[in-house]
């Protein structure tokens, strides 16, 4: 996963921001992103959705909201299938 919005100085402008990542249809998928997001939420990154005071807190919530919205950019290998690899 690409986070192109961590605030980390000038390399953010140089990356396309209305290029936008593919829509996931598989919620194997759907938990690697929000895993590796909600992995950089830990390190420090900026929320991208509001912190209301009556919904969730915990930092894999907040990471799930921002993928469903989709506000997290992010990459697949070359000849992902969003599935198992059949074994």
């Amino acid at each position: 996963m690409v986070d192109h919005h961590d605030g980390n100085g000038p390399a953010d402008s140089a990356l396309p921001t209305d290029e936008a990542s593919p829509l996931i249809t598989s919620r194997f998928l759907f938990v690697d992103v929000a895993a590796q997001r909600a992995k950089q939420l830990r390190r420090g990154a900026l929320l991208r959705v509001e912190r209301h005071a009556v919904g969730p807190h915990k930092l894999e919530r907040l990471a799930m909201e921002e993928v469903r919205q989709q506000l997290v950019q992010y990459t697949v290998p070359a000849g992902y299938l969003g599935k198992g690899d059949g074994r």
